[in-house]
């Protein structure tokens, strides 16, 4: 027997131990799966419809004394400001921006061309895009060229803080919802 110092201890022998590899619970996936389907939903709505319309639609406004008014602060900002009015049972969208060269324009959220697919338009930096076919218009256009897919003008009056939409307008585009 070999001869120890007393301070020597025995060590045991060493061992190679193998962990068991984690495994993914099912419900794991699932949940995986449900989130990645969620993501892909919200990025197509966002794509391809109007995006408010995930988070509670766009403005409702009222007619009050025959007329709408949306104060011109509101939509100073180079963004379309996308609105609803109701009648009739329908909801008749439209959009007021303050284009690049400054105008304040108004259109309903429908074209001649798609608006049976009730998607709209959605801003694309200084252009209005149909949701429907894609088509891109420069929002200093908006009000000034008709028919097609562009955005149907909507008439408004305008003083230093309103822009003003008549009801009947609003009334008779009521065919494009």
């Amino acid at each position: 027997m070999p001869h120890r110092l007393p301070t020597e201890r025995r060590r045991p022998p060493l061992r190679a131990i193998a962990a068991e590899a984690p495994h993914t619970v099912p419900g794991h996936l699932v949940i995986l799966a449900a989130l990645t389907a969620l993501a892909l939903l919200l990025f197509s709505a966002l794509s391809h419809a109007h995006a408010f319309s995930l988070f509670g639609g766009p403005a409702e406004v009222k007619a009050q004394a025959g007329v709408i008014k949306v104060p011109v602060a509101e939509i100073s900002d180079g963004k379309a400001h996308f609105y609803t009015f109701k009648t009739g049972g329908k909801d008749v969208q439209f959009l007021v921006l303050k284009s690049k060269d400054g105008t304040i324009r108004t259109a309903l959220n429908a074209c001649d061309v798609c608006f049976r697919e009730k998607k709209g338009n959605s801003q694309d930096g200084e252009y209005l895009k149909c949701n429907n076919c894609g088509q891109r218009f420069h929002s200093n256009k908006v009000m000034e060229i008709k028919g097609g897919c562009n955005p149907s003008p909507l008439a408004r009056t305008l003083d230093a803080s309103t822009v003003t939409i008549r009801e009947a307008d609003l009334k008779a585009g009521v065919a494009y919802f």
